[in-house]
């Protein structure tokens, strides 16, 4: 159980990581989708900013043993962001990226409860 909750939390923090880092700095052909968006610039920057170090939070606690309940709460915190991803892209029914926030979805709330109650770090 405790391979299965790092190789979810690696998946989780690469997958915000990469969202992240694509999103404050995007290349030609994002920058161009991202003008397109219906929120505020500093909004967006601000839940970008949110996944890296929500990224950084689901694994480097239970590496370096500083601070371990930064974990769960890490994976808390990415929680509504990426349940408003879902309500954002189910509401423009764009299937595809609505089932990646899924996916991302339960596999935050899986880590963030298992690492609260079930293995802590």
């Amino acid at each position: 159980m405790n391979t299965f909750l790092w190789v979810a939390q690696v998946v989780l923090a690469f997958a915000f990581l990469a969202h992240g880092l694509l999103f404050l700095f995007p290349p030609e052909a994002v920058s161009k989708v991202s003008k397109q968006m219906p929120f505020p610039v500093g909004f967006l920057r601000f839940i970008c900013i949110a996944e890296i170090l929500g990224a950084f939070g689901l694994t480097l606690p239970g590496l370096t043993g500083l601070l371990p309940w930064l974990t769960p709460l890490a994976a808390t915190g990415l929680v509504p962001i990426v349940g408003g991803a879902l309500v954002f892209h189910l509401s423009r029914r764009e299937m595809a990226p609505a089932l990646n926030a899924a996916v991302l979805l339960a596999l935050a709330v899986f880590v963030a409860c298992a690492r609260w109650f079930v293995i802590p770090l």
